[in-house]
């Protein structure tokens, strides 16, 4: 028997809907930080795992399946989601899927997701979301070849020669465990990007929601809502790509551990992220307390998109400015007047132009600030 479709079981490397939403893209001006890489030697373990479907199913249930809030929509088509189940109960082979564990033993989906929970969804009976009224679509096997013996099927449909078939069918996982080094636990993240490259690319932000995920990305997206810290973006809607958030994000760094800051920002931000998880420490919580009476202090006294200069977002000046603002905590009484002079300060500017992401001219920058803004 021939499969209805079998060029159109999705195999990409990547889960992600590539439909395209209304652009709210922020416009940022950032250095050269995305041109550099970092170069870290990880132990990393990885082996095959073959799972039955009715093993993912359990896992699912129990939670030993990790998935990122942002990426927890169904995007799959239901008739991508039905030739998927036919592969399997044909006997066809499907894509791996990557699982990075984590020291806890849970399983976060590198890849591989909507395979996941198209699998799940088929023996629940239910396809996608409830509508407002509560009710879900019946998962039928659509799209099929009308020869199809499967055709129209839900999972109670089928015969039980079938459904212990499809129970007992096999997805291999191949599983990711990082063994060291043990102060330095960016692995996931540089996985997770390399396995990243088809359909429609995470970007380095929504990478990390997947890594990171906890209490701190959610604290992220919080202070992300603040109107304040809105119209110094100068854009109201969110960035559909995570970029406002990780602006956020890079405020916090140059907060808590700008002294401490070498190249590559990327990865700068990474280990911010992964010392921060739960965010459980002392900088995270004065980070909160701080954030948005700086904000709010720092926009009523300079205006809105006071970061735009030349016209777009220089990540580099925001992040310097409101990252030594909340250092202090205070906002001086003449701080227009000062942001003024920083503006008009030569070198400041150069900072903000030549080799921004160098250790050398982020520390200069951070000095120059604090000598206009803290002194």
């Amino acid at each position: 028997m021939r499969p209805s479709d079998p060029e159109k079981v999705p195999s990409s490397s990547t889960d992600q809907d590539a439909s395209a939403d209304k652009d709210t893209s922020l416009d940022v001006v950032e250095g050269s930080e995305d041109d550099d890489e970092a170069y870290v030697a990880y132990d990393i373990a990885s082996y095959p795992a073959d799972y039955t479907l009715s093993v993912i199913e359990a896992m699912w249930k129990d939670g030993e399946i990790l998935v990122p809030t942002f990426q927890r929509k169904f995007v799959w088509s239901i008739k991508q989601a039905s030739l998927l189940i036919e592969s399997l109960l044909m006997g066809l082979p499907v894509p791996q899927a990557f699982f990075y564990v984590d020291p806890s033993g849970k399983n976060l989906v590198i890849d591989g997701l909507q395979r996941i929970k198209s699998i799940v969804a088929f023996f629940a009976g239910e396809f996608g979301e409830k509508d407002i009224h509560g009710k879900v679509v019946p998962f039928k096997l659509t799209g099929l070849s009308p020869r199809s013996p499967y055709a129209g099927h839900t999972y109670q449909d089928l015969e039980e020669v079938d459904k212990r078939k499809l129970r007992y069918s096999v997805l291999r996982v191949i599983n990711v465990r990082q063994l060291g080094p043990q102060d330095d636990d960016t692995s996931a993240y540089h996985i997770f990007e390399r396995l990243n490259t088809g359909g429609t690319p995470l970007t380095v932000q929504e990478i990390r929601h997947c890594v990171y995920h906890g209490r701190f990305v959610d604290l992220l997206i919080a202070l992300n809502k603040n109107e304040s810290w809105r119209r110094i973006l100068g854009k109201e809607g969110f960035d559909k790509h995570q970029k406002d958030v990780e602006l956020v994000l890079r405020v916090f760094a140059m907060f808590s551990r700008a002294d401490e800051y070498e190249k590559p920002m990327k990865e700068f931000l990474n280990k911010a992220m992964a010392a921060n998880i739960k965010a459980d420490t002392k900088q995270v919580a004065e980070f909160e307390r701080k954030f948005s009476m700086v904000v709010d202090g720092f926009l009523r006294a300079v205006g809105g998109k006071p970061f735009h200069i030349k016209g777009r977002l220089n990540a580099s000046a925001l992040d310097s400015v409101l990252g030594v603002l909340l250092q202090g905590g205070d906002i001086p009484n003449d701080v227009d007047k000062r942001y003024a002079r920083l503006l008009e300060d030569e070198v400041f500017k150069n900072t903000l132009s030549v080799s921004t992401s160098d250790a050398a001219i982020v520390k200069q920058r951070i000095a120059i600030v604090r000598k206009h803004l803290a002194e």
